[in-house]
């Protein structure tokens, strides 16, 4: 009995003991920026209870009685305090800011190799079996969260209502990760689920959106920005030796050579899974070149790369980036060649030092891998990203699956298949409701004008706003009206529309354009048009011109008359189809009315002729063996470097007044493109552009090839910036272009000038061509008399460049010198002989 009665009491002793365990839970996070901070400490204030939070900076910590806060520290920040509660369990949510600077330690010089080398040795000799490139396919479910936010906001922006509500609608969800004045501001967040299919040699992917779920402030679902969160983007593979991000060439830390731009250190043996790696610490040897620094984790058998925690260096030569970080975790090698099973990829983008910087967390999960598993026939010949619909109530196919979904009865909050932490649960709580108020609401309508271009009012969108006007010495003031379709009208359909007026030349233009998508998988598209417009006729023949709404709106700008206007009426039609993976047929049928305008004369057998139409069938094939597209509800765009040429080529048939009677003078013309940008290595990037023309018949001059010339104080990349308009006609002809950037492997070198981080390029156009007997002879001038149209000689026409770009991070400025033809005369009565030297400004946006 007495030892009954001893236990009971015992018992009823410990009770208020339990009842005062505490159970805490968290994360650690830097306070500018909401990233984790691993391995901090974590501890009650003055006592020995403490913990060490993980590699994401999450914790828990036991308390077997209340405390009043917990305090977190770790190297380089100070320490922070958070109250605590007399909750059973409690999140806690600690957030770091920088502290002072840290003494580091004296180095220690061993004689003999460094062991770290060795090692990098045996992984070059070991990637051919542990690359990717192993494998003949893999497929895999990939998870994708993009978390978008504001850090650092100045004061003015602070105090805007749209960053008030969204704090005080933090505070009263209690999420301290939002909700300090000095917190990261979250505006967007998304998540997508999909099945990814590789295949290897030749390169294929494929990859089917299955969910998708977005909060906050992101992209008008069904667009193009809103297809890109879904794909896998940041696959890295280090293995090659250059790795190609936000179109900045890094060297990887395991490339061949890599002991050129990298210190190593061999730091520890450590255990990743269930495999013995050798911990390597690597930094770049020049703190200006695009290299990372970090730690690097290879196994000791077989020597396979098994994890990377990277950032780039903050002093590297890159603009508007304030911060990368890629941490990446690939899977066991005893599983065959690695592939990713967790990557993050943080982004900090600050356009300059006293303004408010955007962060992006990109991150990637992997489950469910098969290897070696060949998909046959044309498996692989879709879009990377594939929409997904499904059937609304009322409207079959215009709902998106998962859509803008609430807290709780999404698809993700059910099956996600990582944990979110702490700060990441309570930015998903703000944003699930942050979209509902007016001022978010308003903000989002300003930011899609100012992204897309167009001002959405009902069904339709009014735009693009930059083009509604315009000033040139032709036109006068130009005023536009224009607008588009939307898939609330129909997904299959986009219709544009647009009315023009202008002050000098008194005339109304208009035109119509609309396009039906017949088939998806295949990208069958049936389109029509109508314009009537003024026009330069230097720009008729240059097929293969940008065609956007920048460039349509910088052409009506400035000094019009010099491209000699003319008054167009195009009638239209063309099919284009994708006969296989990367190739893109399309066929046009279009008939032209040009009227020549501004005393710019044509004749024919002693007479002014008003105007000439041409009517013609033009077949154009485009080859991009390895492009990335991205399919929306009704537009696709390719996107992304491609790591093989594009090839265009395009045949033109046609005739001259075919329904006027004379029966027509029929013509052909043949055009090649071929462009591309290619990796220098430690040398920068070069981009090239090689076209070929050839006429075999007769026409006017108008209608033959004219070089674009650039008469403007402004660089232009797709002209030849000392030649003068019409300056050389041809009919056949042979042009190439190249622009290197050699990014900062020369001024990086150079004290004083390495902090302004300028970069050097350099240009070099060449053209070789010239007329045919049947073409040199033509009536141009106003007087009827035979002129012979100005070509080129036996010498082709070669202007070179050199200049410095990144001025402001914006500005480029060129000094070209013309290497032939440097005595020739102004070829139009008034104009001034080309230069043999010129200085051209332009304004480019290069990272």
């Amino acid at each position: 009995m007495k030892f009954l009665a001893s236990l009971l009491l015992g018992c009823l002793l410990a009770l208020p003991a339990a009842a005062q365990r505490i159970i805490l839970r968290g994360q650690v996070v830097e306070a500018a920026t909401g990233e984790p901070v691993p391995f901090a400490s974590v501890f009650v204030p003055r006592t020995s209870i403490g913990a060490t939070a993980d590699v994401d900076g999450k914790f828990k910590l036991v308390l077997d009685s209340p405390a009043d806060s917990l305090a977190a520290s770790a190297l380089g920040f100070l320490t922070a305090r958070r109250k605590l509660t007399d909750e059973a369990e409690q999140a806690v949510l600690l957030r770091l800011k920088k502290g002072g600077g840290v003494a580091l330690t004296e180095v220690v010089v061993r004689p003999g190799e460094n062991p770290a080398f060795r090692i990098l040795r045996e992984v070059q000799k070991h990637k051919p079996q542990n690359e990717r490139g192993a494998l003949s396919a893999a497929e895999y479910d990939a998870y994708n969260r993009i978390e978008v936010s504001l850090t650092d906001l100045p004061p003015a922006l602070a105090k805007r209502k749209v960053v008030r509500d969204i704090r005080a609608l933090a505070v009263r969800q209690g999420a301290a990760a939002a909700s300090d004045p000095d917190a990261p501001l979250p505006l967007f967040a998304s998540e997508v689920g999909s099945r990814v299919y590789q295949r290897y040699g030749p390169l294929r992917r494929r990859e089917d959106i299955q969910h998708k779920q977005m909060r906050g402030a992101g992209p008008r679902e069904g667009s193009i920005l809103s297809q890109m969160l879904g794909s896998n983007f940041q696959n890295f593979d280090f293995y090659p030796n250059w790795q190609n991000i936000l179109g900045k060439d890094f060297i990887s830390p395991i490339a061949e050579g890599g002991r050129v731009t990298y210190n190593y250190e061999l730091v520890d043996s450590v255990l990743v899974g269930q495999d013995e790696c050798y911990k390597l610490a690597v930094s770049p040897k020049r703190s200006h070149d695009l290299a990372f620094q970090g730690t690097i984790w290879v196994t000791k058998t077989g020597y396979a790369l098994r994890r990377v925690d990277l950032t780039a260096n903050k002093d590297a030569n890159i603009n508007f980036v304030s911060d990368l970080r890629i941490f990446q975790e690939l899977t066991p090698p005893a599983d065959g060649p690695g592939l990713p099973a967790r990557t993050k990829l943080v982004v900090g983008l600050r356009p300059y030092d006293k303004q408010a910087a955007m962060r992006v967390r990109f991150t990637t999960v992997a489950s469910n891998v098969v290897r070696n598993q060949l998909h046959e026939g044309n498996f692989y010949d879709v879009p990377i990203v594939s929409t997904i619909m499904e059937p609304t109530e009322g409207r079959a196919g215009l709902g998106l699956i998962s859509g803008q979904a609430k807290a709780g009865d999404g698809y993700f909050d059910q099956h996600r298949p990582d944990t979110l932490n702490l700060s990441e649960r309570q930015t998903f709580a703000v944003l699930d409701s942050a979209r509902e108020l007016p001022s978010v609401r308003s903000t989002l309508d300003l930011i899609d004008l100012v992204v897309n271009g167009y001002k959405r009012v009902g069904n339709f969108e009014l735009g693009p706003i930059i083009n509604t006007y315009a000033h040139n010495d032709y036109e006068g003031n130009r005023f536009r009206l224009g607008f588009r379709t939307t898939p609330a009208i129909s997904r299959n359909t986009v219709t544009q529309a647009y009315v023009a007026y202008g002050t000098r030349d008194g005339r109304v233009k208009y035109g119509l354009k609309s396009a039906y998508i017949a088939e998806r998988r295949h990208w069958t598209v049936l389109s029509g048009e109508f314009r009537h417009d003024v026009e330069q006729a230097a720009l008729l023949d240059n097929d293969f011109l940008p065609d956007n709404n920048l460039f349509v709106a910088a052409s009506r700008w400035g000094r019009f008359s010099e491209g000699k206007p003319v008054l167009r009426d195009l009638f239209s039609g063309s099919v284009q189809r994708d006969l296989f993976h990367g190739f893109t047929q399309t066929v046009t049928v279009r008939e032209q009315n040009i009227k020549l305008l501004n005393d710019f004369v044509l004749r024919r057998d002693d007479r002014v002729v008003p105007d000439i139409t041409l009517s013609e069938i033009v077949f154009e094939s485009r080859y991009a063996p390895d492009e990335n597209l991205v399919q929306s509800e009704n537009h696709r765009r390719a996107i992304g470097l491609k790591r093989w040429p594009v090839f265009t080529f395009r045949y033109t048939m046609g005739a001259r007044d075919l329904f006027a009677g004379t029966g027509g003078n029929a013509y052909q013309k043949f055009n090649l493109l071929v462009n591309h940008s290619v990796s220098a290595g430690h040398l920068g990037r070069l981009n090239y552009r090689l076209e070929g023309s050839y006429t075999p018949d007769r026409l006017p001059a108008l209608f033959l090839k004219i070089p674009l010339g650039n008469q403007t104080p402004f660089y232009n990349a797709n002209a030849f910036n000392l030649m003068n308009y019409f300056e050389f006609v041809t009919d056949r002809s042979v042009s190439l272009r190249l622009d290197h950037h050699f990014e900062g492997i020369f001024l990086n070198a150079i004290p004083g000038i390495r902090s302004l981080n300028w970069r050097l390029v350099a240009t070099a156009n060449a053209l070789y061509g010239g007329l045919s007997a049947v073409n040199q002879r033509q009536p141009l001038d106003a007087q009827g008399q035979p002129q012979t149209p100005p070509t080129l000689g036996r010498l082709p026409y070669v202007e070179v460049g050199y200049g410095i770009e990144n001025i402001f991070k914006f500005v480029r400025i060129d000094f070209i010198h013309r290497v032939t033809y440097r005595d020739a005369l102004g070829t139009v009565p008034g104009e001034p002989a080309p230069r043999n030297f010129g200085i051209r400004v332009g304004a480019q946006f290069r990272l």
